[in-house]
């Protein structure tokens, strides 16, 4: 199995999970690229587009959008709740090969999933795809999400703990992620965009204890570790959700997504 597949592979079996916790696309995501392609795109491409939530997004926004996933759970998801919406429409494929005709894409789109992306073979794809002016925007949102210092370093000692297990379990066949720090460098040193930034913002959302747990437990690297050893990270998470009960209990409260969205626009 390669990287591309192994990455896919490690989102199996827990679409829903997934669907309920990970946050909706911004607002502003959509609007900054609009703002900088100067008009609403007629036809978006999302990459890696998992459940869909990132693509739905979009309806009122295009004319046509279009998920590009690997994972057969995630699409099947993402097809689920996209039956009877006009306009949105999902393919099964990897981002370096989407089967896409050349120049049909206004704007291209990675949330939270470039850096599973091989980005040497990904943004001559994107390039292709993509119209002269076209947008590029691969938007990340950081972890843990913002909800006070107790449950976020809650948050991170068992998110980090997760990844080492499964790096130590599984040795040489664990995830391949590609550095984000790299991805505005990456877009700039590929040649294809004239114009390449990074913009900062957030977006709020609510919250509950249970949520929160939700979250962590969408994390592929909980996920992959628990798959190795579901007793411990069974009751690990159950820890997890007890303290979250203990810091919030069973009030709804907000949290804030921090994004970073590096953007190119094709020469």
């Amino acid at each position: 199995m390669n990287p591309q597949e192994r990455n896919a592979d490690r989102f199996t079996g827990f679409a829903g999970l997934y669907d309920g916790a990970r946050p909706h696309c911004p607002p502003q995501a959509i609007e900054e690229i609009k703002r900088y392609l100067g008009r609403s795109p007629e036809t978006v491409v999302d990459l890696g587009c998992g459940t869909g939530l990132s693509t739905l997004a979009w309806t009122g926004h295009a004319g046509r959008v279009v998920g590009i996933e690997p994972n057969a759970d995630m699409l099947a998801a993402a097809r689920g709740k996209a039956e009877g919406i006009a306009g949105i429409e999902f393919h099964s494929a990897f981002a370096n090969d989407t089967g896409l005709p050349d120049a049909c894409a206004d704007a291209v789109t990675c949330s939270q999933s470039f850096h599973w992306m091989e980005p040497a073979a990904t943004l001559p794809e994107i390039a292709r795809i993509l119209r002269p002016g076209g947008v590029f925007a691969a938007y990340d949102y950081d972890w843990p999400p913002v909800c006070g210092a107790r449950a976020e370093l809650e948050f991170q000692r068992l998110d980090e703990y997760a990844w080492g297990l499964e790096e130590e379990l599984c040795p040489g066949s664990a995830a391949t992620r590609w550095d984000k720090s790299r991805h505005l460098r990456n877009i700039r040193e590929s040649g294809y965009f004239s114009y390449a930034r990074e913009l900062l913002f957030s977006n709020s959302e609510t919250c509950t204890a249970e949520r929160l747990t939700a979250m962590l437990a969408s994390r592929s690297g909980f996920q992959k570790s628990k798959g190795f050893m579901p007793e411990r990270m069974g009751s690990a998470l159950m820890e997890f959700s007890r303290r979250m009960w203990e810091i919030f209990g069973d009030a709804e409260f907000s949290i804030e997504f921090c994004y970073r969205m590096r953007l190119g626009m094709k020469a």
